[in-house]
């Protein structure tokens, strides 16, 4: 952490962050049923003997989830030990079936990582202390409140065996705003490795441990030593779901415990819960410790030997190596560059439209007017992802001038966002195919026969008479002419 970022106040906070992301296979982890969850399924259907944890049921290790265990480990430059193992943690809640979870403990897949990423203008490292694989457990429903306020709760299991990855950074966040850009980055991270899908209801959960200690204890470089770290209380705020929760809730978090703190009073080590209806935490219970989930070797599955995995597997073209080809190979700012890399889908979208065009009109019509009309609609290029070639169809429109930038812009693209149509129908229907040179001179002399004020303004030298000149050929055209071509055509009448 730069000097910059170091604490002035009287009090500072110190975050770690336990980020629980759903991996994209098609079945459970340690079972066969099916990940494929719909909006409208039947709760505790897509279940068996073993993500139940019924007597007698066995666990079989999913090697699809592994693999994306070891991609992520290679994308944050983890060290991958040759062999890894499974532990029972066991605790009881009502969505965890077997009152244990099959997690890793002392050999996870991934271990001593980092992750890049920029926050107010600065890039920085975080520490990934270790990246292992679990299970996931059921879902609840509160009925009739929230966690603390409901009348009952009911439990699905449909969820209960999806392949987790439990991400653990080291203590290094020392603001909420610090830890949403993580986030950000980690889930950009994860979509291009193919690994995780951001659209899943609860794919991606947040667990926060926040503590409060002098500022003065914190070093020109933000390290703050480990004995301080060690006798500061701390909280854990659960079961946030986004990256903007995580920011509200660890500000409020924050906040709640610097005023503690300056009251005198001790703060308390405890689990809390992020009630985002009300924009609070709240308390659930006090903190475990590590020896409370009595940890002990999963017997059920034998260690796991992944020494050459890290060799064999592949991980594509990452965000950040991304950027810096399309500045360099395609000369496009760093704005737009990180545009067009926001997703893999809209990079890979790019790419194709910058092999049949111009990559700086391939660039305007991505970055700016289609990301801008999906922006505006609050969708994302997922949700048009059926009709790319529909869009290429217009920047080709634009391209070979056969409509006007104006039109495709603000009639065409609208429109096909709004009513589902292709351009081409689109075109035909509103009457939107280019004017013709000779239609745009007549509609020029027109214009100019008309309007002979503004043509004696014009040649006084007012800027202004043009303008208006070019709207009143423009109306005559009905908006299919080139605004560039009629200011040609009206000064070449005019001078």
């Amino acid at each position: 952490m730069s000097a910059g970022t170091a604490e002035s106040r009287e009090l500072a906070a110190v975050i770690g962050l336990e980020v629980h992301v759903q991996l994209e296979t098609d079945t459970k982890i340690f079972c066969g049923c099916s990940t494929d969850a719909s909006e409208d399924e039947e709760p505790n259907t897509r279940t068996c003997p073993t993500c139940l944890g019924l007597p007698g049921a066995l666990p079989v290790l999913n090697e699809g989830a592994v693999e994306a265990a070891v991609k992520v480990g290679k994308a944050i430059d983890a060290d991958i030990p040759d062999e890894t193992r499974f532990h029972r943690k066991n605790y009881y809640y009502p969505d965890l079936p077997k009152n244990f979870q099959i997690t890793q403990y002392d050999a996870p897949v991934c271990q001593e990582g980092e992750l890049e990423f920029s926050t107010a203008g600065e890039s920085r490292a975080v520490t990934i202390q270790r990246a292992h694989l679990e299970e996931d457990p059921g879902s609840l429903q509160h009925v009739g409140g929230g966690i603390d306020t409901a009348d009952y709760t009911l439990v699905n299991y449909n969820r209960a065996g999806t392949p987790l990855m439990e991400i653990v950074t080291a203590p290094e966040f020392r603001g909420a705003g610090e830890v949403r850009a993580f986030l950000s980055k980690l889930e950009e991270v994860l979509e291009y490795l193919g690994v995780f899908d951001s659209t899943r209801d609860g794919s991606l959960r947040v667990d926060a441990n926040l503590s409060i200690v002098p500022s003065g204890e914190v070093a020109d470089d933000g390290s703050i030593p480990d004995d301080v770290l060690e006798s500061a209380n701390r909280t854990e705020v659960k079961n946030i779901s986004s990256h903007k929760g995580a920011e509200k809730a660890l500000a409020y978090e924050e906040t709640r415990q610097k005023n503690a703190v300056r009251r005198g009073r001790e703060v308390e080590q405890e689990t809390r819960h992020w009630d985002e209806s009300r924009g609070i935490t709240v308390s659930m219970r006090s903190k475990e410790e590590e020896k409370d989930y009595r940890y002990f070797r999963e017997a059920d599955l034998p260690p796991l030997r992944v020494s050459d995995w890290k060799q064999r597997l592949a991980i594509p073209e990452l965000p950040d190596a991304r950027r810096r080809r399309f500045r360099e190979e395609y000369g496009l700012s760093a704005e737009a560059a990180s545009k067009l890399t926001s997703t893999k889908q809209v990079a890979d979208f790019f790419e194709d439209v910058a092999e049949r065009f111009d990559p700086e009109l391939a660039a305007t019509w991505v970055a700016d007017n289609l990301l801008g009309e999906l922006n505006y609609r609050d969708m994302e290029i997922t949700d048009v992802s059926g009709r790319l070639d529909e869009f290429t169809r217009l920047v080709e429109l634009v391209a070979n001038d056969e409509i006007t930038t104006k039109n495709a812009e603000e009639v065409v693209l609208r429109e096909m966002l709004d009513s589902g149509d292709d351009p081409d129908a689109i075109v035909e229907r509103e009457g939107l195919g280019k004017t013709g040179e000779d239609e745009v001179l007549v509609a020029v002399r027109e214009a100019i026969e008309e309007n002979p004020d503004a043509v004696e303004d014009y040649h006084a030298g007012e800027d202004g008479a043009i303008n208006f000149l070019v709207g009143q050929v423009m109306g005559k055209t009905g908006g299919s002419a080139d605004p560039g071509t009629v200011n040609e055509k009206l000064r070449a009448e005019l001078d």
